[in-house]
């Protein structure tokens, strides 16, 4: 019987406490095993956005999914390709992992191709749902309707400053780190990235380094 790696995604909080939409990404993968017969070999359950070029940076539940599944040269199976991703580019470079991706939905024999197919109709669907709503908005508020939440937006604005603040305290306890290791005559961000993973610092999600991470950190400190 062959072997699998489970990956779960919620992408709010809320979801990942109530456990809403993880029972059931489970129990579709539940019965993809037992039709396949296939042995699952780990369950990782994640609760982050897949939004943003830097989805994978702060995905580190993803990245340790493919780590095991390389590891073990099986395949990581997903309920739906949205909990992998609707952006095109970031289901590109997960084909380039040297691991290969399965979803229950579309079934084993969908190939990279397939899976990049259906990758670009759902981000077109999401940019169609996205306009649609915009022009509705602009409707209602040419009809003088008050748009938005003021309360949640006051809680969305602290939230952000709170990230932020806790962003740049990181920034500040990290770069120290940063700047021996540039002392060292290590340069790229790239390498920075491998030479602060090789020491076991994480980023401050608790993710590995990339050279957009330190980018970012290098940028919030100036």
């Amino acid at each position: 019987m062959s072997g699998f790696v489970a990956y779960i995604r919620v992408s709010t909080d809320k979801q990942g406490r109530s456990g809403l939409g993880i029972e059931a990404q489970r129990e579709a993968l539940a019965r993809f095993a037992d039709a396949e017969g296939l042995q699952l070999i780990a369950e990782h359950i994640e609760v982050e956005t897949g939004k943003g070029a830097d989805a994978l940076d702060r995905r580190p539940v993803l990245a340790q999914a493919i780590a095991e599944a390389r590891k073990a040269k099986v395949p990581v199976v997903v309920a739906k390709l949205c909990r992998l991703s609707r952006d095109v580019a970031f289901i590109a470079g997960l084909m380039a992992s040297r691991v290969s991706f399965i979803v229950t939905e579309l079934g084993k024999d969908a190939d990279p191709f397939m899976l990049h197919i259906y990758a670009a109709l759902a981000e077109k669907e999401r940019a169609m749902i996205s306009e649609r709503t915009k022009a509705a908005l602009v409707v209602k508020k040419a009809q003088g309707a008050k748009l938005g939440n003021p309360n949640l937006q006051a809680a969305q604005a602290k939230g952000a400053a709170a990230n932020i603040g806790r962003a740049d305290a990181y920034a500040s306890l990290v770069l120290p780190t940063i700047h021996a290791i540039q002392a060292s005559g290590v340069t790229t961000l790239r390498d920075i990235a491998e030479t602060l993973n090789a020491k076991g610092v994480a980023t401050m999600r608790g993710g590995k380094w990339y050279a957009s991470t330190v980018a970012n950190v290098l940028a919030r400190a100036a």
